[in-house]
């Protein structure tokens, strides 16, 4: 493993917990477990990049390879429980081999989550403990801005505060137009419109990143995330690959989720890019997204109005007039109808969860009990 340096080179280690983002409401919420965790001798640490089942850690003392205790992997059957990149956790270091074991997870502020990919409904937490989400977009033929609702009806459910970073500005004829096109379903968001070759928006970019801020870069493949990452640091740290000709697609340059510190002190996270977003949301991500249709809704005449065919109907008479979209209205009933879906799914996977964990629980206690009765 590395050794550790002074965190001054570009995403190097850094020197303190408070350059990983550590801050006095973390330092209260160790406190409260303080008791427990200093019996066991453990200490905090950040999870900076995820392998399968092992974790690079950084802690005051160094750089650490981690894999969860026994015990934790027994208490958390659901993967989503596990550390994500971003996770604070607690863990008892084996200094000498670099190594340390994971016991705990600190409770997450916020974190940016899709459901997994395959049939079964299982939560993949992408990034945890983000201040700021970084909602990348190529605005080149790549772009489309039903996507971007997607992300952002998923980055207001994280907790975090998205900001839309149009990229490519050099490569777009009309990027006033693309501007004009994100403002009109941001609602709340920033909107940032950069370049990499030219410069421009960088300076926008590391105004957001502060000592102690987290920020994740996510997107599609060939949006530009990991050069936008490699231009704030300062150095080529993140491989990047040239986009398709034909569709302007990339390719999985970034294949770990990978949290660095930048030489101005904030973090970024670099992320694998998404072909597939599958939402892992609720109802309150879906009307923050779109409040405009949800304000829409409150002036329709009938409270359980279905926006088809009811007199009184302001969604349809937005849509008759030119005020509402098609576009936009379609891409929230398609979102809208997923949400169900998803959320009767979920339901049912929790179920499913909580039955299996007390079966676990009741073999146990009869294995106990079995041992007792053989003595």
């Amino acid at each position: 493993m590395d050794s550790v340096n002074n965190g001054t080179a570009p995403g190097g280690p850094p020197a303190s917990l408070a350059d990983m983002g550590w801050d006095a409401k973390w330092d209260a919420d160790w406190r409260r477990r303080l008791e427990q965790f200093a019996e066991d001798g453990l200490c905090p640490a950040r999870v900076m990049c995820e392998h399968r089942e092992a974790y690079d850690l950084w802690s005051e003392s160094g750089e650490v390879r981690a894999e969860v205790s026994g015990r934790f992997r027994h208490k958390h059957p659901v993967r989503s429980e596990w550390p994500a990149v971003g996770d604070w956790v607690a863990i008892l270091a084996r200094s000498v081999e670099e190594t340390g074991t994971i016991h705990d997870v600190l409770p997450r502020r916020s974190w940016f989550s899709r459901k997994a990919a395959g049939d079964r409904c299982e939560e993949q937490v992408v990034a945890a403990n983000v201040d700021i989400i970084f909602l990348v977009s190529g605005m080149d033929g790549d772009f489309n801005v039903r996507r971007i609702e997607r992300y952002l009806t998923m980055a207001w459910e994280s907790g975090a505060r998205p900001v839309i970073v149009l990229n490519k500005a050099d490569v777009c004829a009309d990027a006033g137009g693309c501007v004009a096109e994100v403002e009109s379903v941001a609602f709340g968001a920033s909107v940032v419109v950069t370049s990499v070759p030219t410069g421009r928006g960088l300076d926008q970019l590391r105004a957001f990143l502060k000592p102690g801020t987290t920020g994740a870069f996510l997107g599609s493949s060939g949006v530009g995330k990991s050069s936008l990452v490699n231009a704030l640091l300062g150095a080529s740290r993140q491989a990047t690959r040239a986009v398709r000709e034909n569709d302007s697609r990339g390719r999985h340059t970034t294949t770990t989720r990978d949290l660095i510190l930048l030489p101005g002190g904030g973090l970024v996270l670099d992320t694998p890019g998404m072909r597939e977003l599958q939402l892992w949301t609720n109802d309150e991500g879906l009307a923050h997204s779109f409040s405009d249709i949800e304000e829409l809704a409150k002036q329709c005449r009938f409270r359980d109005c279905t926006h088809s065919s009811e007199p009184g109907c302001a969604v349809q008479a937005a849509l008759e007039s030119g005020a509402l979209d098609p576009g936009r209205y379609s891409s929230y009933r398609k979102m809208e109808r997923e949400v169900r879906y998803f959320t009767l799914r979920r339901d049912q996977s929790a179920r499913l969860i909580e039955k299996n964990r007390w079966k676990s629980i009741a073999r146990e206690i009869r294995r106990i009990e079995k041992h007792k009765g053989n003595k």
